[in-house]
């Protein structure tokens, strides 16, 4: 391996680091569990083979989310749902969640779970998803309301 081959590959493992979990969170709130994997292992792997092209994008994080998100709508198997939670691996979860997560529309669900889920925080969301700061902040507050209204929860502060 030549010295810049390992300048790639580390360059892309900080990358991959950064970014892989959001990726996952995004793709599968999307599209389940095994199609949202599927979609984001499939946008990685591109992600790895254009890296060169790719490194000098300005959001390539973004860009492969739309790969990714245009990889699940063409592939997947199954109808799209949010991965359902067992209340006894997971007690702490609100076993309706997952359904109230997958009625919201598309923008609120992936910005709640990058939020909540990934802890990203508005500015990163909003870059992840070529947005401004404000829309994330709006997607996020009116995906909690209507889980709020939806689980039959208060907001309190």
């Amino acid at each position: 391996m030549e010295l810049s081959d390992t300048k790639q590959v580390l360059s892309f493992e900080s990358f991959f680091a950064a970014t892989e979990k959001g990726l996952r969170y995004a793709l599968v709130a999307l599209f389940g569990t095994e199609d949202g994997r599927d979609a984001s292992a499939h946008a990685l792997m591109y992600g790895w083979e254009n890296w060169d092209r790719l490194q000098e994008m300005a959001n390539p994080a973004g860009y492969l989310y739309r790969v990714g998100r245009t990889w699940g709508q063409r592939n997947s198997r199954r109808p799209k749902a949010v991965p359902v939670v067992s209340e006894h691996r997971d007690p702490w979860v609100e076993p309706r969640l997952p359904e109230a997560l997958g009625n919201l529309p598309e923008q609120q669900r992936v910005a709640v779970v990058l939020r909540h889920g990934v802890d990203w925080s508005y500015d990163q969301i909003a870059e992840f998803l070529e947005s401004s700061p404000v829309s994330v902040r709006k997607n996020v507050e009116r995906g909690l309301t209507h889980l709020r209204v939806a689980l039959e929860v208060s907001h309190e502060h």
